[in-house]
């Protein structure tokens, strides 16, 4: 029977407690593909947990210990084996026996003794759908990133427009979805949740886009009348961004509409206190607010990192979160590097990364 080798071999692991099963197997498949073997259910097991897992698994099902259901059932529970597929090879040629194996998740039955024939025949069309399916598993995988990618590109360019109008340069952006990222790896957020804040924080201010520009362009205090309605910019970003599933633009909706929110309760636009405000809107307000303390503006100069700094400290407890401050504290040499890497008088800097 004449078979198109593939580029890499595929590797089979063959498993049966009796040598003589083995070598027969052996025979067939190896002028065609790798092999390994195990003699025992616990060997077969030991083997998949390695790095280099092989493209199928002919698998006896009676053996001492564990038996080839077994086994079947341990690596379709997991993961990183579970797409592996298993072809059992035994003796037991019931229909309730074939149905079981089926149900546990086995793609075919091969009867002992065998044939070379059908043995080959079987693997080869196996290894086919197995490949097929890696291969659009990762298309699915590939076009996933490009839409997430896109996603977070969208958002960047909503927050930068936001920023044009503040009278700001885009690195503002740039620099609170950094000074985001130092404070939530300093805080022991795991690596998603990271990302996550690192790419929504850009839509911080969006809502700025619906604040008339003798507001928000005033080099002058605002009144009050006129800083209640600066205070519905939160809200506007929200309705902007609006509610969905997708996990990116919820903590993009998340971080504009609680951003300007207080530790103590005195913030906007709903009042929140203490961790009842989000955990992304608390990071991103300590960098909110640092990062504009440190620029110049046309209604003020722009402090110190020192004296912004300070100001941080100060607040803890009051405006912001002190545990998170205390982080902030903590990796203040890392904030300057960032600061000083996206100074506004450098003009516009693009980052690879947003």
């Amino acid at each position: 029977m004449e078979l198109h080798n593939t580029e890499p071999m595929h590797t089979i692991l063959l498993v049966d407690d009796i040598a003589d099963n083995l070598n027969i197997l052996n025979a067939i498949l190896t002028p065609f593909y790798r092999t390994k073997v195990a003699t025992t259910g616990e060997k077969a097991l030991q083997i998949m947990a390695a790095d280099q897992k092989p493209d199928l698994i002919l698998l006896d099902v009676m053996m001492p210990g564990l038996s080839g259901y077994d086994v079947c059932k341990v690596l379709k529970q997991d993961p990183d084996t579970s797409a592996i597929p298993v072809i059992f090879v035994t003796a037991m040629s019931e229909t309730a026996d074939e149905q079981y194996g089926l149900e546990l998740g086995a793609v075919d039955y091969i009867t002992k003794p065998v044939n070379p024939a059908i043995v080959l025949a079987r693997v080869k069309t196996q290894l086919a759908l197995y490949d097929q399916n890696r291969a659009l598993e990762q298309k699915v995988r590939q076009r996933t990133y490009e839409l997430l990618k896109t996603r977070q590109q969208i958002i960047h360019r909503l927050g930068r427009a936001a920023e044009y109008r503040d009278n700001e340069t885009g690195n503002h952006i740039m620099r609170m979805s950094l000074y985001c990222r130092a404070i939530g790896q300093a805080a022991g957020l795991s690596e998603h949740k990271v990302a996550m804040l690192f790419h929504a924080a850009p839509m911080h201010d969006v809502g700025k886009i619906g604040i008339p520009d003798h507001i928000l362009q005033k080099p002058g205090q605002l009144t009050a009348e006129e800083w209640a309605i600066m205070c519905r910019h939160p809200a506007i970003g929200a309705d902007i961004i609006g509610l969905h599933q997708d996990e990116l633009l919820q903590a993009a909706y998340t971080i504009a509409l609680y951003h300007h929110e207080k530790w103590d309760g005195s913030g906007y636009p709903a009042g929140l206190a203490g961790e009842a405000i989000p955990l992304f809107a608390r990071i991103a307000a300590i960098a909110d607010v640092f990062d504009a303390l440190t620029m110049a503006r046309v209604y003020k100069k722009a402090w110190s990192a020192d004296a912004a700094r300070d100001f941080i400290a100060a607040e803890a407890g009051k405006h912001f979160d002190p545990a998170l401050v205390a982080h902030f504290l903590q990796i203040f040499a890392q904030i300057l590097q960032i600061k000083h890497k996206y100074d506004e008088e450098l003009g516009l800097v693009e980052s690879d990364e947003l």
